[in-house]
């Protein structure tokens, strides 16, 4: 999440001669970075562990600050997102997720597109077309994208025992969920660390400045490691069921990372909020689950049709 795997920074004249101005290690508020992470780490394991529809609930407040976040990036370069029912989309689709399943996701993500169009076709304001497809763009990149983070508790239906932990108390979608949060998590951490230290080539220098192959390296890496403990111990599946997980999360998530990176850098902000201490805004945070999600779900689905 955020431009965690750190390059060197640029070069600078200092009497006569040129030297390295060096990035700072840690490029934000490291406490109140851990607090508000582990705060909404406990908030989320809580809900997805012991009461799943709140962790539905969790997600959908999530998704709803950020299509907020886009709402007012969006507005101040002069694109107004019809907001109304872009909310409203936000809303129905982690819902539709975990009542209804894939179709019901896909049904409300057509519905909100709908209701869009409708809006502002029928405002009939001068720039309806960017509006439309601003609209549009939202929807399918935060609600619709994070409801797959919600699909494993309605697709893997029931308990069931994984590993080695007690059967029949925590339903199958909930292991996998966590797993696909401990590899998110697992990817930001071990890249910024290997990225903060050792990073010196830079993976993406007119999107993302900071990231870089090193740290791409660390988050494969260390995502790997986490990833085959998590499917032996957690998932019960083989150790490369894990190391592919790993893999496939990894490259989705740092196609979040660049993706949004690529969204700011066109808007021309550094964050798309400040609501959460030491991380910037919500999005900053999401960008990485939000890409993950589907590829994490395709597989799990793809394992237990296999």
């Amino acid at each position: 999440m955020g431009d965690q795997q750190q390059a060197p920074g640029p070069r600078v004249r200092v009497r006569g001669r040129e030297r390295k101005n060096p990035t700072p290690k840690a490029g934000r508020n490291l406490p109140a970075a851990t607090a508000v992470g582990l705060g909404m780490l406990f908030a989320v394991l809580g809900g997805l562990l012991f009461l799943p529809l709140a962790f539905v609930l969790i997600v959908t407040t999530f998704a709803i600050f950020g299509v907020w976040e886009v709402f007012r990036a969006l507005e101040a370069s002069g694109t107004r997102l019809p907001i109304i029912p872009a909310m409203t989309g936000t809303v129905a689709m982690p819902l539709a997720a975990y009542f209804g399943g894939t179709e019901a996701l896909l049904f409300a993500l057509l519905l909100s597109s709908v209701a869009v169009l409708l809006w502002r076709s029928l405002e009939g304001a001068a720039g309806s077309a960017r509006s439309i497809f601003a609209g549009v763009f939202t929807l399918a990149w935060v609600p619709f994208l994070i409801s797959f983070a919600v699909l494993p508790l309605h697709a893997a239906g029931g308990s069931a025992p994984i590993g080695p932990w007690p059967g029949g108390v925590v339903p199958v979608g909930a292991w996998q969920i966590g797993t696909l949060l401990l590899l998110v998590v697992s990817n930001d951490t071990f890249g910024y660390l290997v990225g903060a230290s050792l990073g010196k080539h830079p993976m993406a220098p007119k999107i993302s400045p900071k990231k870089s192959w090193e740290g791409f390296g660390g988050s494969v890496a260390g995502a790997v490691l986490v990833g085959v403990l998590a499917s032996i111990f957690v998932l019960g599946e083989p150790w490369w069921f894990g190391a592919a997980l790993a893999v496939g999360l990894v490259a989705a998530a740092t196609a979040g990372d660049l993706a949004e990176s690529m969204v700011k850098r066109e808007l021309g902000i550094k964050d798309m909020g400040n609501s959460l201490p030491g991380h910037g805004g919500v999005m900053d945070r999401l960008d990485s689950i939000v890409f993950a999600s589907p590829v994490a779900f395709m597989i799990f689905s793809a394992a237990a049709g296999g």
